[in-house]
């Protein structure tokens, strides 16, 4: 009997033609393995229950990095075999070379992987080939997606074809029975990078092993040490010093936001506590950052406090040789992205010590060139589930399969969607860009804020990558966000040219409501809470609390939202929060009243001045330089300014962050009198019932009046505004969905990364009986708009 057999899914790089090889023996099968760049095909000859055998091996022994999207099988002639002259097939199996890409069949490039146990174990052997060898990796680990310029993944294809394979590397890569068979970034010192050690001019002062030895005794010295890894670079210092850490927070202009650091697998639990889902992903192959809790009266023991001024501390793990060689006496570094606010990370050599040679003391580089940068990915434990904050090392480009079959979205009238490839481009912060080709979306790495021109240009790099990489030489059409000013618009209508296809917009949060529909799989009527700074309402005004209905025929209709409110000086309301408060007081208090009062913190607040206060005053009263908002992010941020948590934000959600974290460290006692309050208030008042619209207005007056009368503590007021915020989206939303017998209601954006607020949600909507949808393989925020803009254009126009 013989049989083709077409394999598509993640079968390249992760060791599958060597698995395929190995379980045809262990088969008595004859025939051959051929990677044809975006699917595997092979060749089975023998009889039918070592045929049948050999299928379930392949389904469920498959290697541990690899994925079957699609098995194909069909029954061939042993005249098939001599027609081809591949007569010999039936004497023995054999894996043949790569051959051309097939352009009608979407490939799938394996993310980077942190490194394998059995890797960690030979890099700390005395005696084995590549001990302390910075590079070591195999078939189950390493570089894949950085590393890669084409299909198929071949070491020719990838920045490792400058370095050609010493005697032994070679006889592991030719061996089919050795874990780095056909292992692309294999090498060992004799054949691969090199690691050197520069000053800030970039004079090689150190190579090798001692490059790395003395990295180490400069970080425990104190210095700020640049370093090029796998996807990009980190600026680096030791976590536990104090004075290094408040160095590199001077140097990177960087007063607030949390560090990063990296720990080892037997120190991390010294100073945050971690739940089982947070360290099984932690400890997972795809090694990304993970939001912990710190641990409390330990926290500064092990690691400086000037770390993070949150409850929480991101942390990952060691994923390369590299990083495993740096830890010595130190139990953990900081390790942030080296990159100025808003700009892509350099990855280049030169570029790496040009744009940090006043922040870094040194550079550890090497010779590997960074083809594809990418980020370090984020997560965050929420409602029981570990969200995605960032998706981008350990999860780009792996694609995100949606079966529309499986719910009954297919028919033979739009069957064809299956064929068409589409692009989306994203929103403009925390951008990300995603290509569909039928059922799979191919999400790029993440890109940050496209406002900035080089930022801007690396959205383009990528896109144009993906493409490359996904062999899409097509696209059907172009869709971006509604807002006429973005970046990633104007990018849309040069592909549009470009590419002679249509361009189509979708808003802002129904891209947020389709992204959380495509990550759930559910294509059912529901009512969605869509919560973050900021998107381009259809109403030409600035939306960013809404309550979204999606009907049978996904029409996307606004039923609810949060009070309109002022933004004086448009965006510098976004920096200044006081300026929100000020907005949203004065409407209660009266201006002069709301004025007085803020003049309080005139010295809390080095930008504001009495001057600044009166042209505040003059914009409330005359409209000019204001724009109208809806925005969860500025109603939070106007409750910081007012508890004297931030007056000036300095990162992306800094507000709304520190008053996240500012009221989690509110009593345990303090929070069940809150709850009480808060589940026996009359919210006549803080709801108008008619329109579904929350008075954020009274929210902020009753954390105005606590202060005043000093009800509660200032951690306890900022947690009662976010019970009362909550509770009354639960109100207006279950009071939507009973109106319009839905039985599902979700949430999504940029603001349900906040745990008080979406869990007090979800408890509440489930103890009613709703179903509740949360993201799971999506980000919530700005890095899953593309992937909805995507799923609202084929939505609304192919099914």
């Amino acid at each position: 009997m013989l049989k083709k057999i077409f394999v598509s899914g993640i079968v390249q790089g992760v060791g599958f033609r060597p698995f395929v090889y190995n379980i045809a023996e262990k088969n008595n099968l004859t025939g051959y393995v051929k990677n044809k760049g975006n699917f595997v095909e092979i060749v089975v000859n023998g009889n039918s229950n070592d045929i049948d055998n050999f299928i379930r091996n392949l389904k469920e022994e498959k290697p541990v990095l690899s994925k079957i999207n699609n098995l194909k099988i069909e029954n061939m002639d042993l005249k098939d075999l001599k027609n081809n002259n591949l007569s010999e097939l039936k004497d023995e199996f054999k894996i043949y070379s790569s051959q051309n890409v097939d352009n009608d069949v979407a490939g799938t490039i394996p993310p980077d992987v942190g490194l394998c146990e059995d890797c960690v174990r030979e890099l700390k052997a005395k005696g084995d080939l590549r001990y302390n060898y910075p590079f070591i990796a195999c078939v189950n680990c390493g570089p894949r997606f950085t590393v890669i310029k084409k299909l198929p993944y071949d070491r020719e294809n990838t920045s490792m074809d400058k370095f050609p394979l010493c005697e032994e590397c070679q006889e592991e890569y030719k061996n089919p029975n050795n874990r780095r068979f056909h292992a692309q970034a294999n090498c060992c010192e004799k054949c691969g990078p090199k690691v050197y050690l520069t000053d800030s001019k970039g004079k090689i002062l150190f190579e090798k092993e001692s490059a790395i030895k003395k990295t180490v005794e400069l970080l425990e010295n104190g210095k700020i040490i640049a370093i090029k890894g796998i996807g990009g670079t980190h600026l680096v210092c030791d976590a536990n010093n104090d004075e290094a850490v408040l160095e590199l927070r001077k140097r990177l202009n960087r007063p607030t936001q949390a560090f990063a650091i990296m720990s080892t697998e037997d120190k991390y639990k010294l100073f945050s506590e971690p739940t089982e889902l947070e360290d099984n992903a932690l400890n997972s192959y795809r090694k990304p950052i993970v939001a912990l809790k710190k641990k409390e009266n330990e926290y500064g023991k092990h690691i400086s406090k000037n770390i993070s001024n949150l409850d929480t501390l991101g942390v990952m793990l060691p994923y390369s040789g590299l990083h495993y060689l740096l830890f010595d006496k130190c139990t953990s570094y900081v390790m942030t992205s080296a990159n100025l606010p808003g700009l892509p990370m350099a990855i280049t050599n030169d570029k790496i010590i040009e744009s940090l040679k006043n922040i870094a003391d040194y550079f550890l580089l090497h010779d590997r060139d960074i083809v594809n940068r990418c980020d370090d990915s984020v997560l965050k434990q929420i409602s029981g589930r570990m969200m995605l904050l960032r998706r981008s090392r350990g999860y780009a480009p792996e694609p995100i399969e949606i079966d529309f079959s499986k719910n009954g979205l297919l028919n033979n009238k739009n069957n064809n969607i299956l064929s068409k490839n589409i692009l989306s481009v994203g929103a403009e912060l925390n951008s990300v860009a995603c290509l569909s080709k039928g059922n799979k979306f191919y999400m790029t790495q993440y890109i940050g804020n496209t406002s900035k021109y080089e930022t801007y240009n690396y959205l383009k790099d990528a896109v144009h990558n993906i493409l490359r990489l996904t062999n899409t030489n097509k696209l059907d059409m172009i869709v971006c966000d509604l807002h006429p000013q973005f970046n990633s618009k104007k990018f849309a209508n040069e592909l549009s040219k470009e590419y002679g296809t249509k361009l189509y917009d979708v808003q802002h949060h129904e891209a947020h409501v389709y992204s959380l529909m495509g990550d759930n799989e559910f294509f059912e009527p529901n009512i969605t809470i869509a919560l973050d700074g900021l998107g381009y309402g259809k109403d030409g005004n600035i939306w960013g609390g809404e309550l979204l209905y999606c009907d049978e025929k996904y029409d996307i209709h606004r039923v609810g939202h949060l009070e309109e409110q002022l933004q004086l000086g448009g965006d510098l309301s976004t920096k200044y929060p006081i300026r929100m408060l000020f907005s949203i007081l004065s409407k209660k208090i009266g201006l002069e009243k709301s004025f007085e009062f803020i003049k309080g913190y005139i010295g809390e607040y080095p930008e504001l001045t009495e001057k600044e206060l009166k042209l505040i005053k003059m914009q409330i009263k005359s409209g000019l330089n204001t724009s109208i908002t809806t925005s969860t992010g500025r109603f939070l941020d106007s409750i910081a300014s007012l508890l004297s948590i931030c007056f000036k934000k300095t990162y992306d959600g800094e507000p709304s962050i520190r008053l996240e974290a500012f009221a989690n460290n509110c009593s345990i006692s303090e929070k069940k009198q809150i709850l009480e309050l808060v589940e026996n208030k009359d919210y006549s008042k803080y709801i108008d019932y008619e329109n579904n619209i929350i008075n954020t207005t009274q929210i902020v007056y009753d954390c105005y009046e606590m202060l005043q009368n000093v009800a509660f503590s200032k951690n306890g007021i900022a947690y009662y505004a976010h019970l009362t915020l909550s509770h009354c989206l639960v109100g207006i939303s279950i009071k939507c969905a009973e109106n319009l017998n839905i039985k599902t209601i979700g949430l999504t954006g940029g603001v349900t990364y906040n745990k008080i607020i979406t869990e007090h949600i979800v408890t509440k909507l489930k103890n009613k009986g709703f179903k509740v949808l949360l993201h799971k393989n999506v980000p919530n925020g700005d890095g899953g708009i593309a992937f909805g803009q995507t799923l609202g254009y084929i939505l609304k126009n192919e099914l």
